[in-house]
């Protein structure tokens, strides 16, 4: 049953809020796919309900929970057709509950016992995609800081499948202005995430690929002009050899997200989704 949590016009908002994450504790067994799908403050957040429309296929053997921080609300205030509701995106295909914020911690004082958003959250999800990724998100979780939904169910991922005893990925899809993406800091926080904590692949006997440590995957932002207008100096992230790591160096890498069809195909792959027969 889909579950309005957290929309300023929900009139079943009080009542629907414990009842939420019993359901989400619950649908940790329903046998599908869970896609915990979130988009923090830029522009690219009204590519949210195209991600979900394209995964559309997938409608009996994935979950789609969505999660939003209070600057992705911004760009879905129903302004036009590309940018629908929040709680319109309850009726896209796939999608069990949207939450905000606010949705963390109300409408009832927490009790002993009580369930966590953040943390029954990161149970449930098989695979948490952050698109877009914003500068300051970006920021946020390379220094560690949770202070709002998101970055709560990110600092709180299992990174090493020691707790959950599953190995699950963070795919984020960075997308910001041109110069924001051009600033030095934010190379040395993607290297951080597509590096540091990047997973690693190798080739095992039978040539088949698979991962090894890490917990991101950055899926690099394209070359276009920006909705703001601006496009970009392409030369900023030419390096030497030894300088490059991972693609940051990409000349091409200029702030716009990267395309639905390539996050997609990455959501798919990891996933292992297939289309019922």
């Amino acid at each position: 049953m889909l579950q309005s949590v957290g929309g300023e016009h929900d009139n079943h908002y009080e009542s629907s809020q414990h009842n939420s994450i019993e359901a989400l504790v619950a649908a940790r067994s329903d046998g599908r796919k869970h896609l915990l799908l979130a988009a923090s403050g830029s522009v690219a957040t009204i590519k949210i309900p195209v991600i979900v429309a394209s995964l559309a296929k997938y409608a009996s053997s994935l979950s789609i929970r969505i999660v939003l921080t209070e600057s992705a609300t911004h760009f879905l205030g129903g302004q036009s057709a590309e940018q629908p509701t929040v709680d319109s995106l309850l009726h896209l295909p796939n999608v069990e509950a949207v939450y905000r914020d606010r949705d963390e911690w109300g409408p009832h004082p927490w009790r002993r016992g009580a369930s966590i958003l953040h943390i029954e959250l990161r149970r449930w999800a098989d695979m948490l995609v952050v698109a877009p990724l914003s500068a300051n998100t970006l920021a946020k979780v390379v220094n560690g800081m949770s202070d709002n939904l998101l970055t709560s169910v990110i600092r709180a991922w299992d990174t090493d499948a020691s707790i959950d005893m599953k190995k699950k990925v963070i795919i984020v899809a960075p997308a910001m202005n041109s110069a924001m993406w051009r600033n030095p800091v934010t190379k040395k926080q993607i290297c951080v995430l597509a590096e540091d904590w990047g997973v690693k692949e190798e080739k095992c006997a039978a040539g088949e690929t698979r991962s090894i440590m890490g917990w991101f995957k950055v899926v690099m932002p394209m070359n276009k002009t920006l909705a703001c207008g601006d496009t970009g100096d392409q030369a900023f992230y030419n390096t030497t050899a030894e300088e490059k790591r991972a693609d940051v160096a990409d000349p091409l890498y200029i702030g716009a997200m990267a395309s639905v069809p390539a996050i997609c195909e990455v959501i798919e792959k990891d996933l292992n989704l297939e289309v019922a027969g």
